[in-house]
């Protein structure tokens, strides 16, 4: 019910687990993007799983994606950092550049996960569009 993740139970064991911090929330596009998180790093937030993105053209709205119930979880004033963890694609950038509006509107500090360069990569057989994206989001060495 909070997160929206596939769970026998009401509330899922990571939503019931109190040892993870409550005023952190990590927006997904899908519950394997939950796994993949859990398994590759040591982030001990909330998730909020979207399960798609925006796209109008194919009739998905906000709605569809439990945003007024992430409106509602933004209100009940916890949550102070979201993490936007959709996918790189048009439609989830829309989606990312929508979520924070909301967010920032209620004071709610908002950071992306990084994109670029993969690491241990080659930057000649990095595709253009990713390097390009590397090279404008470069950060202070």
């Amino acid at each position: 019910q909070r997160c929206r993740i596939l769970s026998e139970e009401d509330i899922c064991s990571r939503c019931n687990d109190s040892s993870r911090r409550e005023d952190q929330l990590c927006i997904v596009e899908m519950p394997s993007d939950v796994i993949a998180i859990e398994q590759a790093t040591h982030y001990q937030g909330q998730y909020f799983v979207l399960t798609g993105h925006l796209s109008p053209l194919d009739g998905i709205g906000p709605e569809a994606l439990g945003i007024p119930d992430l409106i509602e979880r933004f209100d009940q004033k916890i949550v102070t950092e979201v993490i936007l963890a959709t996918n790189p694609t048009v439609e989830g950038q829309a989606t990312a550049h929508y979520i924070s509006e909301i967010a920032r509107s209620r004071d709610i500090h908002v950071t992306r996960l990084a994109h670029g360069i993969p690491l241990g990569g080659e930057l000649e057989y990095v595709d253009s569009g990713t390097l390009s994206h590397a090279f404008a989001g470069r950060e202070k060495y």
